[in-house]
C-alpha cells in the first residue's frame, strides 16, 4: 500500500511531466520545421549557385590549360645541364631517373 502523504506529490509530478512533455514536443516540431527550411535553402544554393560555379570554373581551367599546351608546343622548355642535377652516387634499382620521372617535364639522366 502507498502512503497517503505521497499521493498528491505523485499527481503533481505527473501533471508537470505532461505539461513539460507537451512543450518539448512543440519545441521538437519547431526545430524539425526549421531544419526542413534550412535544408531546402542549402539544396537550392547547391543547385543554383555551387554547381554552375563549378562548371564555369572547370571551363575556365580547361581553356587556360589548352592555351598553355599550345604555348608549350611553340616554345619548348630548354633544359640546362648542371653538374648537381641528376647526380647519382649509386644507381636506383628502377633505373637512372627519379621514381616520378616525366619525359615531358624532367631532364633525362641518361642523356649526356
Amino acid at each position: 500500500m502507498m502512503n497517503r502523504a505521497l499521493q498528491p506529490t505523485r499527481l503533481v509530478t505527473k501533471r508537470l511531466g505532461v505539461r513539460y512533455q507537451s512543450q518539448l514536443v512543440e519545441q521538437w516540431k519547431a526545430e524539425r520545421a526549421h531544419a526542413a527550411e534550412a535544408a531546402e535553402t542549402w539544396k537550392k544554393i547547391s543547385l543554383y549557385v555551387a554547381i554552375p560555379s563549378l562548371i564555369a570554373a572547370s571551363v575556365n581551367a580547361y581553356n587556360l590549360y589548352s592555351h598553355h599546351v599550345e604555348h608549350q608546343k611553340e616554345h619548348p622548355p630548354k633544359h640546362v645541364k648542371y653538374e648537381y642535377i641528376n647526380f647519382r652516387v649509386r644507381p636506383y634499382f628502377w633505373g637512372n631517373n627519379s621514381l616520378f620521372f616525366n619525359p615531358k617535364v624532367n631532364l633525362d639522366a641518361n642523356e649526356e
